[in-house]
């Protein structure tokens, strides 16, 4: 030994000499501690180990333990509380047992089950709880609470037990030997002597053990046995029963204990060693990695998933053999019975549903050799099976399932539709559900016979089934099956029926709601699928099956006189319609080589439409109208569209008619009214149709889109909904062209207005708000590129037009792309011709008014020349300017020249000029003022307020469609211009009398020619 070591060795001996009764850490620590400076300075390599900590290491517990320890702290509580009748005690104590076991579960199957005294405890339990309960004086004197929990008690534990009844039992049987086989304890049953006995020496071992592991002297582990043989003398028998259960759970697993404990002492091994031992080399064993066949292994999973899929396949196949009808065997009664029998399995938990669909589609096949009255029920329980494959609203029927479904229906129209054989659907009766509903009773019933005798024994389903009640057919007499009874049944029926009787199939469900929802199943899948794919191309020709579904069915429903259905599959034909224009139809007729095309759509439009006027409810008539409406707009038939509109009054109604879809439909009715005006060269009319539109969200107002604007405050069910509204791909208005026809109509009102006005601001009153503004942002530009929007084409144009320059005016417009997308033959060739025009009457009329203050006469045939424009139309255009007193001027016939006559106002005409300004400054102030008091709050300069027929409009309003006054600032429709003054605008007894006025305080009176203004 060196002399390191020896030195330290030393001074532990001559530590431990001094203090006998220490223990030998303490000793250490006492010598590191104390001495000279050299033998300090040898003492330091020495490990210093605090006696104080010994008290708080860390004791490792494997799962095992800390279950036992957790199950003999509830089963000590459980005993306590059956000793002092704590019925409530213990039963919350027994809840946090079951509790502690449940999670246990992988501890009791790791180590053989369930321990021994655990199964003592809930026999005790059992026989306590039946005891109290029987004790019937005792039970009446608890207070109601216990007794509660005393009941509660009961069905609880009868419930936790049945999974271990069969230990229980034979527990039971032979207490004695069960704990012989366990390890020597005892039962409940057995002598107290032996119970203590047991204790004792399971304190004595638990004891041993303890201070066996410890480093603690032999006089602390003297006191210690000392104390625990006292504690097991003075502690009661609950005490004593749970040193029994410790013993017993000793026993649990003698093998498992050991092994633990012997890898628990290596383990810690380590950490105990003190002094030179701890610095000692020890000699590792290096266990060899056995290395794993992880190819066998995959081979074997692989092979045991094959396994598992082989023996499904002929289990499924085994139970469809069974379940296959024999086609001899096949009667009208048996396949409704095997319907009902399905359809009452759907929507419970665990069904499959698209397996019950396969079967109710092979009973369809089955049931057509049997004739409608058999085929038409089984289709509608067909049908109503793929609806509900769709588990959500936002869920749509894919193309396969739809056009299945529309198979389906097209059957039931082929039957319904022979108007010689008169077949016909009704609704269910009472009989006839009280007859199903016995069928699916005996099948039940049948059912519940084997259930109960499965479980009375191993011959109860034989002795059940024997014991069935045979039926005798009353007529001849012999036995009969269940099914030759409801086919003998149904039979009776049969004949007692009338011929009408017999032709009216009685079936669930109504085929006008199928149709219904096959429309609405088809819209939502134009919705959710890419308009730039193949699939929308494809889903798009079945438009032409459904129009064909709807046409028939609608034939049917007339034929019997059920008006309201045929009105609703009329709303829902003309809705695939009115949107569709002649030389698409015919486009498409062509490319799928159909020699039958629609013919005239016109007629078939107004047909439909006037069925649904005289049948429809007010929601179908409304629809109707508007595409109707729109159908003619479509067509540029524009007057017709205008009188229908102006004739249904629908712009005073639809802002509160309270239905979103019938609104979106009449706004894209108004701008398709707008465009026809447009192609028309109906300026005036066509700025009116489209102002409102297109002066804000126009995507959301024609549901073509959703906004996803950074401070929106739409909650998700809102932006769920206006998805669900959005019009398909196809049905959609080009944006483009819709606004390059809304800004150069504003250009042709505005230019001149703004030509008019100068430098004098008292005539410059805003027709356009959206065009002015969209100017001035222009006008702001520091740099101006060359166009690229239609916005940027129309603002370059304005500026031309405003210098003179009309050909370069001309030339932007026209070069505009969207002009191809306008239907019909030569559409794009019209427009263009008519721009042309159009652009020079306003080119000579933006010239006049510009510089007429510049000239004292001018020549016509100069102008002629200026705008390429003949003589007569110069001359109109100058005339009609003149008569409006837009130009100060006079003809001189003889030398074919314009004679200028520069006026100037007066003083006094000047002052009237800025009263009449002022006073109408003064009456928007009051205006803004009421609504502050009233309530009426967002109403703003040209909005019309409840229908009003104002230039502004709200959003569903709708002007009047007069021709354009003598100057276009003047007068117009519903006081056009939104500074309307006195009688009717500015033009005094002009258009659209009342003005702001009589809008304002009479809400519910026409503003028409000869209607007068109010106290304002």
């Amino acid at each position: 030994m060196s002399k390191f070591w020896a030195a330290a060795g030393s001074d532990d001996s001559s530590s431990s000499s001094d203090s006998s009764d220490d223990s030998s850490s303490s000793s250490d620590s006492s010598v590191g501690g104390g001495g000279g400076g050299g033998r300090g300075d040898a003492n330091r390599w020495v490990m210093e180990s605090d006696s104080e900590s010994e008290e708080s290491v860390r004791v490792a517990k494997s799962a095992k333990t800390r279950a036992f320890e957790n199950f003999n702290a509830h089963v000590s509580k459980l005993r306590n509380a059956m000793k002092t009748n704590d019925h409530k005690s213990l039963m919350d104590e027994f809840d946090l047992l079951t509790k502690a076991m449940i999670k246990s579960t992988k501890v009791f199957d790791a180590n053989g089950g369930i321990p021994r005294f655990l199964v003592r405890m809930l026999v005790v339990l059992e026989d306590h709880v039946s005891k109290s309960l029987a004790d019937k004086a005792s039970f009446k004197k608890l207070k109601p609470a216990q007794g509660r929990a005393l009941n509660r008690m009961k069905l609880n534990l009868k419930k936790f037990c049945e999974k271990y009844r069969g230990i229980m039992e034979e527990y039971r049987k032979n207490p004695v030997v069960s704990s012989e086989s366990g390890g020597g304890s005892s039962s409940s049953s057995s002598s107290s002597e032996s119970e203590e006995e047991n204790d004792s020496d399971g304190s004595g071992s638990s004891s041993s053990s303890s201070s066996g592991s410890s480093s603690s002297s032999a006089s602390s582990g003297e006191k210690k046995k000392k104390a625990k043989a006292d504690d097991s003398d003075s502690d009661s028998d609950s005490d004593s029963d749970s040193g029994s259960d410790s013993d017993d759970s000793s026993d649990w697993a003698d093998s498992s204990d050991s092994d633990s404990s012997d890898s628990e002492s290596e383990a810690g091994g380590a950490g105990e060693l003190k002094g030179r031992a701890r610095w000692l080399k020890r000699t590792t064993v290096v266990k060899e990695k056995v290395e794993k066949d992880k190819v066998g292994r995959s081979e074997e999973r692989k092979r045991a998933k094959e396994e598992a899929a082989r023996l499904k396949a002929e289990q499924e196949a085994q139970k469809a053999e069974e379940g296959e009808l024999k086609e001899e065997d096949l009667t009208p009664s048996l396949i409704q019975k095997k319907t009902l029998e399905i359809v009452s399995s759907r929507g419970r938990k665990g069904t499959d549903a698209k397996a019950l669909l396969g079967q109710l589609e092979a009973l369809s096949k089955l049931a057509t050799r049997f004739g409608p009255r058999v085929e038409i029920p089984v289709l509608m329980h067909v049908i109503t099976a793929q609806f509900d494959m769709q588990r959500t609203i936002d869920d749509y029927m894919d193309t396969p399932t739809w056009r299945s479904c529309a198979g389906y229906l097209e059957r039931a129209g082929s039957i319904l539709g022979d108007e010689e054989k008169g077949w016909k659907i009704g609704a269910m009766t009472a009989e006839d559900d009280e007859l199903a509903s016995d069928m699916m009773m005996a099948t039940m019933g049948k059912a519940g016979k084997m259930k109960s005798g499965i479980i009375s024994g191993a011959g109860g389903a034989m002795a059940a089934m024997s014991t069935e009640e045979k039926l005798i057919n009353p007529n001849t007499g012999e036995v009969e099956t269940e099914d030759e009874r409801m086919e003998r049944l149904r039979l009776e029926k049969e004949a007692k029926m009338s011929e009408d009787e017999l032709k009216t199939i009685r079936v669930p469900g109504s085929l006008s709601l199928f149709l219904s929802r096959l429309d609405e199943e088809y819209n939502k899948s134009l919705q959710r699928i890419s308009p730039h794919s193949m699939d929308y191309v494809v889903r798009l020709q079945d438009e032409g099956k459904l129009r064909e579904l709807l046409g028939t069915y609608q034939k049917y429903y007339e034929r019997v006189d059920s008006a309201s259905d045929a009105a609703m599959l009329a709303e829902l034909r003309v809705e695939h319609m009115y949107y569709r224009h002649d030389s698409i139809v015919k486009a498409v007729a062509e490319a799928q080589d159909t020699s039958a095309t629609d013919g005239d759509t016109a007629k078939e439009m107004t047909d439909l439409c006037t069925y649904i006027y005289q049948h429809g409810t007010d929601r179908q008539k409304t629809r109707a109208m508007l595409c109707h409406i729109y159908h003619h707009a479509l067509h540029d038939r524009f007057l017709e569209a205008r009188d229908l509109l102006l004739m249904s009054h629908l712009q005073e109604t639809i802002p509160i008619a309270g239905d979103i879809a019938t609104m979106i439909l009449f706004n894209r009715t108004m701008v398709t009214l707008g465009l026809a005006a447009f192609r028309l060269g109906n300026i005036w009319d066509s700025h009116q149709c489209l102002s409102d539109i297109c002066s804000g969200r126009v995507r959301e107002l024609l549901a073509q889109g959703v906004s996803t604007g950074r401070f929106s405050d739409k909650s998700p069910e809102q932006e769920k909904a206006e998805k669900r509204r959005q019009i398909p791909y196809h049905q959609h208005i080009n944006l483009d062209l819709l606004e390059a026809c809304h800004l150069i109509s504003a250009m042709f009102l505005e230019v001149p207005n703004m030509a008019s006005a100068g430098d004098n601001d008292r005539r410059g009153r805003v027709l356009s708000r959206t065009f002015r503004k969209y100017h001035d942002m222009y006008d702001r530009q520091v740099f101006t590129g060359p166009p690229e929007q239609t916005r940027d084409f129309v603002m370059t144009a304005t500026k031309s037009l405003l210098k003179g320059d009309w050909k370069k005016c001309a030339d932007l417009l026209k070069s505009l792309e969207c002009w191809d997308l306008v239907p019909g033959d030569n559409g794009a060739e019209e427009i263009k011709k008519m721009l042309g025009e159009k652009i020079k009457q306003t080119g000579l009329r933006t010239y006049l008014l510009a510089f007429s203050a510049q000239y004292d006469s001018l020549s016509l045939s100069q102008l002629c020349e200026m705008f390429d424009m003949t003589k007569n139309e110069v001359h109109a255009i100058v005339s009609k300017m003149m008569i409006n007193h837009d130009l100060i001027a006079s003809w001189d016939q003889p030398t074919e020249t314009i004679v200028m006559r520069n006026v100037e106002p007066s003083a006094l005409q000047l002052l009237a000029l800025q009263f009449a300004e002022k006073a109408t400054s003064l009456v928007d102030a009051n205006e803004r003022l009421l609504d502050a008091k009233t309530g009426n709050y967002g109403y703003k300069d040209g909005d019309n307020w409840r229908g009003g027929n104002n230039q502004g409009g709200n959003r569903f309003g709708f002007r009047s469609f007069e021709k354009q006054g003598a100057r276009s600032g003047r007068g117009g429709a519903g006081g056009r211009g939104n500074k309307g003054r006195g009688g009717g605008g500015r033009g005094g007894g002009g258009r659209g009398g009342g003005g702001r006025g009589g809008r304002r305080f009479a809400p519910s009176r026409k503003n028409n020619n000869n209607s007068k203004g109010n106290r304002w």
